[in-house]
């Protein structure tokens, strides 16, 4: 009887044993969260199917991203319209040490992006579309790295092990104004729109870097699929809804940020 239960013990041991082995060989999975406005939600795909009031979509580059790493766990909390403020203050929850990755797309409503649109897009005074846009250059200047500053402070505190990525904004025109993206567009206002994502491009790469947050410009990703190319990457006055108008499409999350963020996190 004793040899009996000797064997039984070994056998309930090894047992035991095995089962830690397999625990502990379990991998943990790689945490990424997704912030920002309206380019990280994914306005523009046409698609808003996890979340309708943030327009979370699953054509956007975060979920893709997750769904190209099988043991990556996706946060997904960016929401159209969120400033850099909505980050500090809406977004920040789920991080924690454990968070590997946090990609996030801020400032573009902090300067304004609606008001640009509006006065651009929305009506054809080129005066008034001219001044809105010498607006939107002072709050870059003078508004703007404050509010980056802060956020990318917040952003490290609660994900203090994290890489930081923060995207760039694209052109959204090339030379062409000749489609309906485009209709009641000028070329002088194309260029002066374009001029403000350069300026947006020079500021947020400068403060991201003073930050230690990786920075990724998508401009020169972008060029070449402008809202009138043969294979746009962001769209011009057109999409299943409003909020669509001016934003990256589904090709531009696919093609377009998608490869350059995963390059990054090499």
């Amino acid at each position: 009887m004793q040899n009996k239960a000797l064997s039984t013990l070994i056998l309930l041991l090894a047992g035991l044993v095995t089962s830690f082995t397999v625990l502990a060989a379990k991998p943990v999975p790689t945490i990424y969260a997704a912030l920002g406005d309206s380019y990280a939600a994914g306005n523009g795909t046409g698609t808003r199917d996890l979340a309708y009031s943030c327009y979370r979509s699953s054509d956007a580059y975060g979920p893709l991203i997750e769904k190209a790493h099988r043991k990556w766990n996706l946060d997904f909390e960016a929401c159209s319209g969120a400033t850099s403020d909505d980050v500090i203050n809406s977004q920040l929850s789920p991080l924690s040490a454990d968070t590997n990755y946090v990609t996030v797309s801020m400032g573009g409503n902090d300067i304004g992006f609606a008001e640009l649109i509006l006065n651009c897009a929305m009506y054809w005074d080129q005066a008034q579309c001219l001044a809105k846009v010498d607006e939107v250059h002072a709050r870059i200047d003078s508004e703007l790295p404050a509010k980056l500053e802060a956020a990318y402070a917040a952003i490290n505190a609660a994900a203090p092990n994290a890489k930081v990525i923060q995207l760039g904004y694209p052109r959204a025109f090339g030379n062409n104004l000749a489609c309906w993206d485009a209709r009641g567009v000028s070329s002088t206002e194309a260029q002066a729109l374009n001029g403000v994502s350069d300026h947006l491009d020079q500021v947020i790469g400068g403060r991201a870097a003073m930050a230690g947050v990786t920075y990724l410009s998508v401009i020169e990703q972008f060029k070449g699929h402008d809202m009138c190319s043969s294979e746009p990457y962001i769209r011009g006055k057109s999409g299943v809804y409003l909020e669509d108008w001016f934003h990256p499409t589904a090709a531009g999350h696919a093609s377009g940020f998608k490869p350059l963020i995963e390059a990054a996190m090499k």
